[in-house]
């Protein structure tokens, strides 16, 4: 299976993040969005997550939720995506069901990433590969891990962290499944589609 690209929202609401998210998903493929309001409290993202759920889900994309396994369920999200620090793979299964999904931040760390699948988790995030701005990335990965990774386990690994079109290529050669995608996307200077036709193009061209 070739890579595909997993967006992840802005961490702030704008006015015009559902207008850019709706021309980012008719722009091209997108597997998965992430959404992740990092600078809002739970009944903010409760208030607010109901009409991305739905758009995402009208794209057939999956939506994935950050962090909050009951916050998942409860909006109706087709995953969540769990850090080092929000909990167990199994409590979160329990929470979301057999159905949806359940991916966990690993950072650089084979340990984790062995430990996480062995749990259950559906897919497994290395990174940041790239300095970024989104969040304060503890490790920094090297591609090398995802080489490793996808020699050897069957299970999806999703490359986060900095991630542009112009730095791509070395995640692409080394085999992540999916690219990790935010401020790559949002901030392009063309646009968000046209982040989203650069990506198609470029994870197209790895594939041929």
């Amino acid at each position: 299976m070739s890579c595909q690209l997993y967006l992840i929202t802005p961490p702030r609401l704008s006015p015009e993040l559902v207008k850019d998210l709706r021309a980012a998903l008719e722009a091209g493929e997108i597997a998965a969005v992430q959404i992740r309001l990092k600078d809002h409290n739970r009944d903010e993202i409760r208030a607010a997550a109901p009409e991305l759920v739905a758009l995402i889900q009208s794209f057939g994309a999956a939506a994935i939720l950050n962090d909050d396994a009951e916050l998942a369920a409860e909006l109706g999200c087709d995953g969540v995506h769990i850090g080092q620090q929000d909990g167990r793979v199994k409590d979160a299964r329990a929470i979301m069901g057999k159905d949806r999904s359940v991916g966990v931040t690993c950072h650089d760390s084979k340990h984790l990433a062995m430990v996480a699948g062995e749990a259950g988790a559906d897919y497994v995030a290395f990174g940041a590969f790239y300095p970024t701005e989104t969040k304060q990335a503890p490790t920094q990965a090297d591609p090398s891990v995802l080489r490793w990774w996808v020699e050897l386990f069957e299970l999806p690994a999703v490359a986060i962290g900095g991630i542009t079109v112009d730095n791509a290529a070395p995640l692409l050669e080394a085999g992540a499944d999916f690219l990790a995608v935010s401020s790559g996307v949002w901030q392009h200077p063309d646009g968000p589609a046209a982040a989203v036709k650069a990506f198609n193009a470029l994870m197209a061209d790895a594939d041929s």
